[in-house]
């Protein structure tokens, strides 16, 4: 019985040894007639030290951010998840080195397959980079109304590929990270919340250019959202070919919702130069008909 039990024991034994020892995969470099070999008890040994490696990495995060305020917590989290991955495949490619297996054999077997990637990934890099650099420099947070390729929203959060903001009709504006390296971005509210706005409106000629001043101040001014309304002023653009051309400038508090205050100061000066009978003029054109004598 003993003898038996022996033998079972032994057999167990060799197949778990088997088992260990079994050939995944195997990678194979014929220009320098190198062969790389992945064992069961490679591919086991590299989990165990990635696991570790991850224990590792949320123990250095919670000691760092320990003392961190909660936005530059958040901020850091962010940046740090992505650098975590890095972290890994150096991890490793120092563990896969170490067993044995020859980490160039494995690259030069899979060159045309990390190019092709790389390449579909481009963009995908592209954006992550930036969102590290926004997250890093803070030329965005949470809340401020941006502007880019003429689209305007308010950034509600921003992560490492993309940032998304809400337009001022409620929908959701996803904005690829990359883009703030291609184009201007404009931040409507990183010196504050309240902006300059204007309107623009054109009188006919001979009308008195002191009134009209006077009344658009009166038409942006009498609006509630309206603030420092000493700060209001009317500026003479230009002699237009049919009008003369003005704009009121006034500050606003909110001006992500701008151009409903606007619109409320267009009906109120149009509302004032009717009463005072200022005329706003339409394109008008002279023909002058010159008869030939026959």
């Amino acid at each position: 019985m003993t003898q038996e039990l022996k033998k079972i024991e032994s057999s167990i034994w060799e197949n778990v040894i088997e088992f260990f020892n079994y050939n995944i995969y195997t990678f194979t470099d014929n220009a320098n007639n190198i062969t790389s070999v992945i064992k069961v008890k490679n591919l086991l040994g590299v989990i165990a030290i990635l696991i570790l490696t991850t224990y590792l990495l949320r123990w250095i995060r919670k000691l760092v951010t320990r003392s961190m305020p909660n936005d530059d917590k958040a901020k850091f989290t962010t940046v740090f998840s992505f650098a975590r991955w890095i972290v890994y495949i150096i991890v490793l490619l120092i563990v896969l080195s170490s067993l044995g297996i020859n980490v160039t054999a494995v690259f030069a077997a899979s060159a045309a397959l990390l190019i092709g990637v790389g390449l579909a990934l481009q963009t995908l890099f592209q954006d992550i980079i930036s969102g590290i650099f926004i997250l890093v420099d803070q030329t965005v947070h949470v809340g401020d109304i941006i502007e880019i390729e003429g689209k305007v929203g308010r950034v509600e959060e921003i992560k490492l590929r993309t940032t998304r903001a809400t337009t001022v009709d409620n929908k959701v504006l996803i904005i690829p990270n990359h883009l703030y390296l291609e184009n201007s971005l404009y931040n409507w509210t990183q010196n504050g919340t309240s902006t300059r706005e204007s309107v623009s409106v054109g009188v006919a000629y001979g009308s008195d250019v002191r009134l009209v001043e006077k009344l658009l101040i009166e038409a942006a001014n009498s609006h509630a959202q309206v603030i420092d309304k000493k700060a209001t002023v009317v500026r003479f653009l230009d002699f237009g070919d049919s009008s003369l051309n003005f704009k009121v400038v006034f500050t606003l508090n909110d001006s992500f919702n701008a151009r409903i205050p606007e619109s409320d100061i267009r009906f109120e000066i149009d509302r004032l130069f009717r009463e005072n009978n200022i005329s706003i003029p339409f394109p008008q054109r002279d023909i002058h008909i010159i008869q030939k004598p026959n």
